[in-house]
């Protein structure tokens, strides 16, 4: 399986007002519920509406379209990046899967999924 590390540094937010949301950005991850609206961002399209911040993340993309039968694909990715005391924030699509890591433990990441034989690029 290849994994694709994405270039961009990106943030996590909780937003307050979803029309500074620039929705023709590259990336833009939201989830909404009752309580929130959360939103995943390259760091250079963060909304200024926004009570919570977390920065400092670079993303890996599952490359491919992974079908809906697929089992355990995530299960094993996090089970590598646990064992190395790696914390994940995952966001999937209807095509993939996009794991986002703190920015000071991508080497340690990559490392360990090459050693499991992802390959990386």
């Amino acid at each position: 399986m290849t994994i694709k590390i994405i270039e961009e540094e990106f943030s996590v937010c909780k937003v307050t007002d979803r029309r500074e949301l620039n929705l023709d950005a590259k990336y833009v991850f939201l989830g909404k519920t009752d309580e929130e609206i959360s939103c995943v961002c390259d760091t250079k399209n963060i909304p200024q509406k926004y009570t919570d911040l977390e920065q400092g993340w670079k993303m890996l993309k599952i490359e491919g379209i992974l079908d809906f039968s697929l089992i355990g694909i995530l299960s094993k990715i996090s089970t590598i990046l646990a064992e190395e005391n790696i914390g994940i924030f995952v966001v999937s699509t209807y095509n993939t899967d996009y794991i986002l890591i703190k920015k000071e433990n991508l080497e340690k990441a990559v490392k360990a999924l090459k050693q499991a034989k992802y390959k990386i690029v």
